[in-house]
């Protein structure tokens, strides 16, 4: 079992910044892509970032050139640096973590990640 923790979450103005962190504990072996998904009020989740082992990552078009993803593979963690902050980037935040590397297009769809965190919010006013 795997056990993913958020943190970082809180509420800033619009042009702001927030660092959002994920720890992975448990059996962690395995755990080629973690990514981070959000779901703002009254929507559907959407993936924001995602990186794999390797470093490869993508970011969603709406947060490019404002947020970027890091991981490190030997502590298990993966951070969202968020820069530049916009009310509709208003969400709650989740880390996922996805077994195995190859899927078809290259990264996980949002079905083939194993394990979700709790979330953490994140608030931004204009």
């Amino acid at each position: 079992q795997v056990h993913l923790v958020e943190s970082g979450g809180g509420s800033v103005t619009s042009g702001g910044s927030l660092r959002l962190s994920c720890a992975a504990s448990g059996y962690t072996d395995g755990l080629y892509f973690m990514g981070w998904f959000r779901r703002a009020p009254g929507k559907e989740r959407e993936e924001v970032a995602v990186i794999g082992t390797d470093g490869r990552s993508i970011l969603t078009d709406s947060v490019k050139g404002r947020f970027t993803i890091s991981r490190d593979n030997a502590k298990h963690t993966v951070d969202l640096q968020m820069n530049d902050l916009k009310p509709e980037d208003t969400a709650m935040y989740y880390c996922a973590a996805a077994l195995g590397e190859y899927y078809s297009g290259g990264y996980p769809a949002e079905s083939d990640y194993n394990y979700w965190g709790k979330g953490t919010l994140v608030t931004i006013s204009s």
